[in-house]
């Protein structure tokens, strides 16, 4: 049993009665199990405290005074004496300077080598004072970016226009300080906003730079329409891409160090009226990465995905729209069956991220590797469990199918609106009924949903009309009522914050297969299933989500379609 080491920063939680022993004992044992991080933000990520609630325990603990950034904003001037990378990735901001003595708000004021990196960069005494780390974060970001935007803005220097830039003047401005650290704190932004997506979109008079956080767009503070062609240099030349073709669309990919991890980049430029348009595709390893129990499924759903999976040949597929989460629930099941046993190869465009002990291949049509020719070849390579990132077109579910009937286990994708619609799919794309049914054991529709904000989560009345719409009465929620978030700092205002998965999950018996060798319609397939095999639908899995407070009606009916709802 774990001794428990009641620190400073415990006891005085403990003596304000804002944790239990208990909890300070779980949350000390969280802290050995994972090293680097700290007590606080291990309370807080356990929901034992909140953000408000350490900032207290702290300025109490550290007998350092704390300081509102609301209220408390920087100096301009100041901004300039500390880098706005040194910034991000230490969790601090100057505030401003007397009698030669810089004050800084930090997360962490006793961090004493970060204070002696800031006196020799600057050449001042360093003031520490505490302030919490997402108003740090949120700060540092307006303030360095509003800052460039109007120095940009209030530059000399005349636009020229894109067209009459050569490359040797695009080669100048990528390299210009003020267009790398702008490219920079974009880029950190956004990995700190949690994005999965960065979208740098040119418009006649503006340019527009959006972030997709939780699988919805937001817009951020924007450069300079006349930095445009240097900004989008500057990505290009580190995503190995060639600059000087501004007429055709290209794809390239960087890796950059963010945090004390690497994160890759995937980088897509096309050309548009007003200029390219480039996505960048954050690929976070750390966050992308999760285990079949972090999927989101309910009990029952994950027993029987967990058998599912562990089968020794058939085919799986996972189902929804791009950016649904298929590739991570792939992912998630491959790792969760691997060991050294078994030969694992996977096909993918593009392969997203590395799996340990997993064979990965990258599909290359312009040289003939398709998920076809590929297919065909990594079955001859004695593998176990094959995974094909998406099935396309009538040759790979030809090769797929061979590849589960003379025992393989194959994963792989299908864009369809629910699982028995995956099955139409098969059969539409050529395939004969006979050996879809011998060879799929098994298919999965899902969405990703918001969920409620855990700091500004609170109980919500909804009217009847969204009620029913959903399939909720009043009694499912005199217990436990409805919950939404009102918005905070800690999710940008939205009131959501992270998202998980809602599913529905068919697995195919001797009953289903006789209806797929006669052809019966989908909608029949899937009536049998929610009577026989008591499949929950997309439908039903929101709606237990909603009733128990992880997210909203609105949510649900955002990402699902309308003729799921039996209203």
């Amino acid at each position: 049993m774990l001794t428990l080491k009641r620190t400073l920063l415990g006891a005085i939680l403990l003596q304000e009665g804002m944790i239990t022993t208990q909890q300070l004992e779980v949350a000390l044992a969280e802290q050995v199990r994972s090293e680097n991080k700290k007590l606080g933000e291990i309370m807080i990520g356990l929901r034992y405290i909140t953000e408000a609630e350490l900032m207290k325990a702290l300025e109490k603990q550290l007998g350092c005074p704390a300081v509102d950034l609301n209220e408390n904003p920087p100096d301009p001037s100041v901004l300039g004496s500390i880098p706005s990378e040194f910034a991000l990735r230490n969790q601090l901001l100057p505030l401003r300077t007397h009698d030669h003595t810089l004050r800084v708000a930090m997360a962490d004021p006793l961090d004493v080598a970060t204070i002696d990196d800031l006196e020799l960069l600057t050449g001042l005494q360093i003031e520490p004072v505490l302030a919490s780390p997402t108003e740090i974060r949120r700060a540092v970001e307006q303030a360095y970016m509003t800052q460039m935007i109007q120095g940009a803005q209030d530059s000399e220097q005349a636009a020229e226009a894109e067209e009459s830039l050569d490359v040797a003047d695009l080669q100048k401005m990528a390299r210009e300080e003020l267009v790398i650290q702008m490219v920079n704190l974009i880029i950190n932004q956004a990995i700190q906003d949690r994005a999965s997506d960065i979208h740098i979109e040119p418009f006649e008079k503006e340019l527009r730079v959006r972030y997709r956080v939780d699988g919805v767009l937001h817009e951020v503070n924007s450069p300079p329409k006349r930095l445009h062609p240097a900004i989008v240099s500057r990505i290009k030349i580190l995503s190995d891409m060639n600059i000087a073709e501004r007429r055709l669309p290209q794809d390239g990919r960087m890796r950059i160090r963010s945090a004390s991890r690497q994160i890759d980049l995937r980088v897509s430029s096309i050309p548009t009226l007003f200029g390219e348009s480039v996505v960048m595709r954050i690929l976070d390893k750390q966050t992308a990465m999760l285990g079949l129990t972090e999927l989101g499924m309910n009990e029952v759903m994950f027993d029987r995905f967990s058998r599912l999976i562990k089968e020794p040949h058939g085919i799986i597929l996972v189902t929804g729209p791009t950016g649904s989460g298929k590739t991570t629930t792939l992912y998630a099941a491959i790792s969760e069956i691997y060991s050294v046993e078994k030969k694992i190869m996977t096909i993918e465009d593009p392969v997203e991220y590395q799996l340990n002990g997993v064979n990965q291949i990258q599909v290359h049509p312009q040289i003939g590797l398709s998920f076809a020719n590929g297919l065909r070849h990594i079955v001859r390579q004695d593998p176990d469990i094959v995974m094909v990132g998406e099935i396309r077109d009538a040759e790979t579910v030809e090769i797929a199918i061979h590849a589960a009937l003379t025992g393989h286990l194959v994963f792989s994708t299908l864009h369809t609106n629910d699982a028995a619609g995956a099955i139409s799919r098969l059969l539409d794309m050529g395939a004969e009924p006979y050996l879809v049914a011998s060879s799929l054991i098994g298919t999965i529709a899902q969405r990703l949903v918001r969920l409620n904000c855990p700091r500004c989560s609170e109980p919500i009345e909804e009217s009847p009309s969204a009620l029913k719409e959903i399939g909720i009465d009043r009694g499912d929620i005199l217990k436990n009522p409805l919950r939404a978030g009102r918005g905070c700092p800690e999710c940008r205002g939205v009131g959501y914050r992270g998202r998980s998965g809602i599913y529905e999950m068919m697995t195919i018996d001797d009953n289903l297969r006789q209806m797929i060798v006669n052809r019966k319609p989908s909608n029949q397939m899937k009536q049998y299933a929610q009577k026989a095999q008591t499949m929950t639908s997309l439908l039903q899995d929101g709606r237990d989500r909603v009733l128990a407070g992880q997210t909203t009606i609105q949510e649900v009916l955002r990402i699902c379609q309308r003729e799921e709802f039996d209203v």
